[in-house]
């Protein structure tokens, strides 16, 4: 059973061009169903029923897993079973007639501009790392790009020329979004001072550097954003996602169209990029009441 696992994430890995990230989570969760099912003493996934797959999803709710790992964790199901399907290895599939468990709708967590120029500002410039810290938090905010997608910047994403930043995202898949001028100048000031002192005569392509010269790590950052927020004495809880979520929404309440913001976030469906939307109403709803002499 284990060999038709690795089969199907080879398949994801080579043929699907699924992203490392994504490909990891789909392995634990598979491996966590494997267990799953030789504990309860099948040999072969062809003996998995819909009613063992529901008994495994209820298993997995009960532990408190968010909606969207819920989703993940079927989706990942769906998928393999249906490449074993495929692949003729089973008859057919046990997931046929299991939903996807619905989202519910959770808006992103954003904060106001008021709150992120006072984040931005923590850093400062008085040392390497601090212009570093503000180069890579002022290019989050102004870009709106992943984390993996900071933390794996060279030195050739950057088109200094036009000032626009050139991303692989999810899939492998290139977009060019533009930096603006306060992120740019950060940026620049940092490679200029502090990232040869980072670099401990190392030679690297890297874009933003840790103290020992390497790369980022996700972990890394996640700590250096939550306290710079503490710092800032923000009451909310603010994550590097948090960064992406602001730059979207702050863009739709300033006026750009929603496919716009979809190319700049690199989302594939649409629909993803609407949820923002739903924080901009809410807002604009907020500012009439406010404003509005009959609000």
């Amino acid at each position: 059973m284990l060999t038709m696992l690795e089969g199907y994430l080879n398949y994801l890995l080579i043929e699907r061009g699924v992203a490392p990230n994504t490909l990891e989570a789909y392995g634990r969760d598979l491996q966590r169903h494997l267990a799953f099912i030789r504990q309860k003493g099948l040999s072969h996934f062809k003996e998995a029923t819909p009613e063992i797959i529901v008994e495994y999803l209820v298993l997995i709710k009960n532990e408190g897993l968010s909606a969207n790992s819920m989703n993940r964790a079927l989706a990942a199901l769906r998928g393999f079973y249906k490449y074993l399907f495929m692949e003729k290895l089973i008859e057919q599939t046990p997931l046929a007639n299991i939903e996807l468990a619905k989202v519910w709708m959770r808006l992103p967590d954003t904060i106001s501009k008021e709150e992120m120029k006072i984040i931005l500002a923590q850093p400062g410039d008085k040392t390497p790392a601090a212009l570093r810290d503000t180069a890579m938090l002022e290019l989050l905010y102004a870009t709106g790009i992943r984390v993996s997608e900071l933390i794996n910047l060279t030195m050739n994403s950057i088109n200094w020329q036009v000032g626009f930043l050139t991303v692989m995202g999810k899939g492998s898949k290139e977009r060019i979004v533009p930096i603006g001028k306060t992120a740019y100048d950060c940026v620049r000031e940092y490679v200029d001072k502090a990232r040869p002192q980072l670099m401990q005569k190392k030679s690297t392509e890297v874009l933003f550097l840790n103290r020992f010269g390497g790369k980022f790590s996700r972990q890394g950052f996640w700590k250096l954003v939550i306290r710079y927020a503490a710092k800032a004495g923000l009451q909310k809880k603010v994550h590097p996602h948090t960064f992406r979520h602001s730059f979207a929404s702050h863009l739709l309440e300033g006026g750009a169209d929603l496919r716009t913001v979809q190319v700049m976030l690199g989302h594939a469906d649409i629909s993803t990029t609407q949820i923002y939307t739903h924080i901009t109403r809410d807002r604009l709803k907020e500012i009439h009441q406010k404003y509005h002499p009959r609000g």
